[in-house]
Order: structure tokens, then sequence, then C-alpha cells
């Protein structure tokens, strides 16, 4: 007997027992479900929950891969191991030293992710007497990638409970939330532990120690440095455009390279998971957002020695490449659950995104990347938006009725 029968067998033993959700979960990962619809009001596609999550998961695993090289790199290069790349292909960064060191930061991160969230995932759904919902396979994924790479585990481990408990399973599962869980995570540890998510130590492994050799490492981020006007001078590595779109900067695990981003993106609307209306418009608001504020630089409204001068400096189009507006309008605005629904409100929700973040970046030089919070408020407000958008398109019909019957 194959193992796949063997599982069949024991599926049906748990068959309406407490533990039945518990089992059927792994069934169900390992293996496709063998029950189809058979009503005849049911649209019977090939895709399902599963494949879905698997899409975004395979467009994100170069992000995690990426992440893991550059978060030795970064350390690397900060204690003189290695020198500064020349190329996407320099074999500075492509070496078993950065993945070692990388590895021995990111993984546990992704492990403990995944482990304590699943769960809570499986203790809900033995509680309830539901099936495990696929919904934390993408969850799990993106909140190591998002958070700094020296992020206590205990502090994540609690964030995640934090996060599947409150902005999850308390609305009723996957599909039923109302805010993005993993950016619900996110917000979590930055009001909660701000310390470990913002500042010039949390970006570079080791730079937070306090003994050996990496007590003089710093980490700081381009967005950190233009937020507190020190433009690239003080000693900050004047980053380069082609640094700031592969990826060879300081910032969250999978936040750097906008290349693979932009790879992540196409993956998404070509398997039309992602909304390309999410995503051009969230980018249009910030560019729009950026070119506001390069005018009032330019018409001399504001001073050199204001504090909100550096980030307002900043060329419109560099917003993309500096912080994670990118990351977060490919895999966090077009989570189909907490986005707007409506192809007219994808646009105003998208664009009402990118204007917050960058208002939030250039107004708050504490905490300069704004784009999670932007996306977390618009969560709240796309059921409002849509529900507007749709009163428009009755109304409207009901004008062209009038007309017709008059």
């Amino acid at each position: 007997m194959g193992l796949k029968q063997k599982l069949h067998t024991l599926k049906e033993k748990y068959k309406g027992k407490k533990m039945a959700p518990a089992f059927n979960a792994l069934h169900t990962f390992l293996y496709l479900p063998n029950e189809t619809t058979h009503g005849g009001t049911h649209i019977k596609v090939a895709d399902d929950l599963k494949r879905t999550m698997n899409t975004v998961i395979l467009a994100l695993v170069p992000c995690l891969i990426f992440g893991i090289f550059n978060a030795g790199y970064q350390y690397n290069v900060q204690v003189g191991e290695v020198d500064r790349v020349a190329g996407f292909f320099s074999g500075e960064f492509w070496n078993w030293a950065n993945f070692v060191v990388g590895a021995w930061k990111v993984l546990p991160l992704v492990i403990v992710s995944y482990g304590v969230g699943l769960a809570i995932e499986f203790l809900f759904a033995v509680i309830k007497g539901h099936e495990v919902e696929e919904g934390y396979l993408v969850t799990g994924m993106l909140v190591p990638l998002i958070v700094p790479v020296d992020l206590p585990l205990w502090m994540l481990a609690v964030a995640v409970a934090f996060g599947v408990v409150i902005g999850k399973e308390v609305f009723g599962g996957t599909g039923m939330n109302i805010l993005n869980p993993a950016l619900t995570i996110r917000a979590f540890l930055f009001f909660a532990y701000p310390t470990w998510m913002s500042g010039d130590k949390v970006w570079v492994t080791g730079a937070v120690d306090t003994a050996g050799q990496a007590d003089a490492l710093s980490g700081e981020t381009i967005l950190g440095s233009l937020a507190q006007n020190n433009g690239f001078s003080n000693g900050v590595v004047d980053y380069t455009l082609w640094d700031q779109v592969m990826g060879f900067i300081p910032g969250s695990v999978g936040e750097t390279s906008k290349l693979l981003i932009i790879i992540g993106a196409l993956i998404l609307i070509f398997t039309k998971i992602g909304s390309w209306r999410i995503i051009l418009s969230t980018l249009i608001g910030a560019l729009t957002m950026g070119l506001i504020f390069n005018g009032v630089v330019d018409a001399g409204w504001i001073s050199e020695s204001s504090k909100f001068y550096g980030l307002m400096s900043v060329d419109f189009w560099q917003h993309l490449f500096i912080g994670s507006i990118l990351f977060g309008a490919v895999y966090m605005a077009t989570d189909p659950v907490t986005a707007s629904q409506t192809n007219k409100g994808k646009w105003i929700y998208g664009f009402l995104i990118g204007l917050i973040s960058i208002l939030i970046r250039v107004f708050n030089p504490a905490y300069p990347e704004g784009v999670f919070l932007a996306i977390l408020l618009m969560n709240v407000f796309a059921p409002t938006i849509d529900h507007y958008v749709l009163q428009g398109n009755i109304k409207k019909r009901m004008k062209r009725l009038k007309v017709k019957t008059a």
C-alpha cells in the first residue's frame, strides 16, 4: 500500500473526530483534495486556494533567497570581510560566506513565523471544528521578509500570535479579516517594540551587539539618513541607483531588491492573482505626492534647515527605490481579501495608499517608512470605497433607466 493510500485510509478513520481538521490539513498539503463540487451552480476552474497561495509564495522565494545573501553581505561589508559589489553577479555578493551568515539569521525567522502561525491555525480549526485554511501560507512567508534581520525570535513569536488571533481569527479566519495579517504583525512590532523596528542599529546583523568587533556596526538605511536630513553625508555610504534597484542596501530582509520585486509583480499579474490596477495606482499616488513635495522645495517654501527637507528634496521617482513602497504595492496592497473589489475602487484605493505612504514618510522622521500604516488605514476604508463606487454605478443606471422610460 502506497503512502497516499495509507493517508487516505487514515483520513477516513479520523473522519468526524476531533482531530480530523488537523489531519486533513496535512493530507491536503501533501496531495490535492479528492473532493470536487457537483452542483450545477458552481463555476469549475483549475485553480484553488492552495494553488493561489503557492503562486504567491513562488513570487516571494527570489526575494527570500536574495535577502539571505544580502543579510550576510551587509554584515561582512561592515566588518571588512568583503568589498562592495561591482555587479549583480559579483562573487563578492553571491558567496557561501554571505549565505551562511544570512541563513543563520533569516531561516529561524521563517521557522518561527510558520511554526507559531500554523500552530494557532491548527488549534482554532480543531476547537471550531472547521478545516484548516491555507491563508497563512503566504502570511508566514511575508512576515520574515518585512522585519529587521536581528529581530529577537521571541518578539516575532508574540507578534505572530497577536496578528493571527486578533488580525484574523477573531474575524472568522481566512477570507473574513479586514486587516492584512502580515501588516498587523508588523504594526504590533512597531508599536510594542519600536527600538527594534527603527533606527540605525537594526538592519545589519550584529549591529546591536555590545561586545566584539560587531559593536561598531551601523546599518542605517537610505530612508533613515534622509529622514535625519543627512543626505548621504556624515559617513553614510553613497548608495548608487544601481545598488538601490538591485538591492545591495540595508533594509528589511525581502524588501531591498526592487528588480526581484518587479519580477514577482509580473508573476502575480500574469497569473491574475495580483491586481495591476492597485499596483499601478499605488505607484502613481506615491509619485504624485513626491512631485508635490519637489514643487514645494523648488518654490523655496521650505528651508534646508528644516527636518523635513531631506525627504522632500528627494527626486519624486526615487521614492520608489529607497524604501518599501514597491514591496508593499505588489505583495501587501493587492491582498484580495482586504483590498477594494471594484475596478474603480482599486484605482482609488491604490492611489491613496501611495499618497499617504509618502506623507507619512516625510512627516514622521522617527519612522520614515509609512507604507504599512497607509495600507492598514486603507484596508479599513476599502469597503467604504467600494460602497460609494457601487452606489455611484446604481445612480448612473437609474438615470439611464429614467431616460429610456421617459
